[in-house]
């Protein structure tokens, strides 16, 4: 038995049938690396009880202290049943990338069982109509609350539940000892929490007189001008109203390749493309709806505090800073200049500012007073009235540079997915493996009826910064040059216009001709210029990092709906 730490508790306080606290992930599979070429769903349950008995977190479930005046405690639950967390299902006809969309969306909005172990799988088969999807392809959506895990530790999940090779019958196998607890009874929870609630006012006083001087310092550095002062006045947009019970779903997918020319052709980090691209598509999709703020938007980002402050016991080791977007800024590089400028200010705040870990408040206070708080809070739609306008929180997490199987089937597209509070309807994730990058959209259905087309400002933006980038670097090599562009760099030229071309338009025809980053598979613009499934297949197999051998079946795949 475990008590949860501060942050885990938090989570667990905030939970709310509007905002459940769990965060997910999609991965599609290639069944023909399992022996046999197919997986059967007996072996996909065999492998995760296979894997979770080393992992004793996936057994366990909260158990609560009289009164909820105290934090929970993690116990194993002597009647865990792995067959209640994994479920089979099936697309609908004609089981295309809309469909699996919904159906993820509608999964993710549901909240999880406060009174089992707090995670649940599903297989999905029926991707017969998703293009790029390997033949007898299927899914697997996963959802864990956020108390078990955060965005950081999210990679180790996904290596607990995942194989390192095709055929896990070839991996040594421990004795299998299972292990429970005992629930403690109430005397000994109540005396427990009398004693907690003592340290935990001894550890809120001295925290405070810690806040304090840190409050100072940074104040102090603020009017030295040594340290940033964060924009908290952003604009409000549609995404700051009461979010709802119910969630839409897209995904975009690009070729990591692309990327990295972008942050060495800047000199900017990874981070700062992210969030120009983001910035570029928030900028499209709210000028389509008349809704462009002048000013800029802004946005969160989750911080690893690992570094901050060691090694620890929680789940969650996770802070947040503000960046702003410079969404009121056309031109795509100046945007991508002004965003690296900001990040770097936020890290500088982040790393001086205590109010980074500001969420760890809901996890202080006793569960009962936190959870009355934040029904009240939600309820009554009080984020109507709060001055901060954060659009949407960004959470970018490297993912495993190998291969990961599943009952054999080798995972070739890996989509998360992030929560929703109260005041934010938008999460974007990203996800980088094996020379892909991938960007999952989670919002609030009232905020975003229209989640297609959001992809396509987001895909639309990538293509305005890749092809304005391009357009700079074949500048620079031409004017270097001292005789007259050869027929290569004039190809190239002509590659280059018509990517601009397709940025500056919306319509899916002309975005057909574009030729760079084949590999970008869900990511419209991809798709569309990969019209040869060979060649898709091709640029695929050529990971950009070399971690993905040719023989691996990496495949673009398309979430364009015929």
């Amino acid at each position: 038995m475990k008590q949860l730490g501060v942050l885990d508790t938090a989570f667990i306080n905030l939970e709310h049938p509007n905002t459940p606290q769990h965060v997910g992930g999609l991965g599609i599979y290639d069944p023909s690396t399992a022996p046999g070429g197919f997986v059967r769903f007996k072996g996909v349950i065999a492998n995760f009880e296979r894997r979770l008995l080393k992992h004793t977190i996936f057994r366990s479930r909260l158990l609560k202290v009289p009164g909820n005046v105290d934090r929970p405690y993690w116990v194993e639950d002597a009647n865990f049943d792995v067959e209640f967390h994994i479920r089979h299902i099936a697309l609908p006809q004609p089981g295309d990338w809309r469909q699996l969309c919904i159906l993820v969306a509608r999964l993710h909005a549901r909240p999880l069982d406060m009174n089992r172990p707090l995670w649940e799988a599903y297989i999905i088969e029926g991707l017969d109509n998703i293009p790029g999807v390997p033949k007898g392809g299927f899914a697997i959506y996963t959802k864990m609350h956020h108390s078990l895990v955060d965005g950081a530790g999210g990679s180790s999940i996904m290596s607990v539940i995942h194989d390192l090779e095709p055929d896990p019958a070839a991996v040594p196998q421990a004795p299998e000892v299972v292990t429970v607890d005992v629930a403690p009874g109430t005397m000994y929870l109540a005396g427990s929490a009398a004693v907690n609630n003592i340290k935990n006012s001894v550890k809120m006083l001295t925290g405070g007189v810690s806040v304090l001087r840190d409050l100072g310092k940074m104040a102090v550095g603020m009017a030295q001008k040594k340290i940033p002062i964060p924009s908290i006045k952003s604009p409000r947009t549609r995404f700051n109203t009461p979010v709802g019970p119910y969630r839409v779903f897209e995904a975009a997918e690009f070729e990591l390749a692309d990327v990295k020319f972008l942050k060495d052709a800047s000199k900017v980090k990874i981070n700062d493309v992210v969030l120009s691209v983001i910035a570029g598509g928030l900028r499209r999709y709210l000028e389509h709806h008349n809704e462009l703020p002048d000013e800029s938007l802004s946005v969160s980002i989750p911080l690893d505090m690992r570094t901050r402050r060691g090694l620890t016991d929680e789940n969650n080791q996770v802070g947040s800073v503000f960046v702003e977007l410079h969404t009121n800024i056309a031109d795509p590089l100046e945007r991508l200049a002004a965003v690296y400028k900001s990040s770097q200010e936020a890290k500088i705040y982040g790393e001086n500012s205590p109010l980074v870990d500001v969420l760890r408040l809901a996890g202080v206070m006793s569960p009962a007073i936190t959870t009355s708080l934040v029904s009240s809070y939600v309820n009554n739609g009080l984020t109507r009235h709060l001055p901060l306008g954060i659009s949407s929180v960004v959470s970018n997490v490297a993912g495993p540079n190998f291969p990961l199987y599943s009952a054999g089937a080798q995972m070739v597209r890996y989509y998360g997915l992030g929560l929703l509070t109260p005041g934010v309807g938008l999460f974007h994730l990203i996800f980088s493996s094996n020379g892909i990058m991938t960007m999952s959209i989670l919002g609030d259905r009232n905020a975003m009826p229209d989640p297609a087309f959001y992809r396509e400002c987001i895909e639309q933006s990538f293509d305005e910064l890749l092809a304005a980038a391009k357009n700079i670097a074949n500048t620079g090599s031409a004017a270097k040059s001292n005789s007259t562009p050869a027929p290569a760099p004039a190809k190239r030229s002509a590659a280059k216009s018509s990517v601009a071309k397709k940025a500056a338009s919306s319509s899916a025809s002309s975005a057909s001709a574009k030729k760079p980053a084949v590999t970008q598979a869900v990511k419209k613009p991809v798709a569309r210029k990969a019209k040869s499934a060979s060649s898709a297949k091709a640029s695929a197999s050529a990971s950009v990092n070399g971690a993905v051998a040719d023989d691996t079946k990496v495949v673009p795949i398309k979430n364009t709906v015929s």
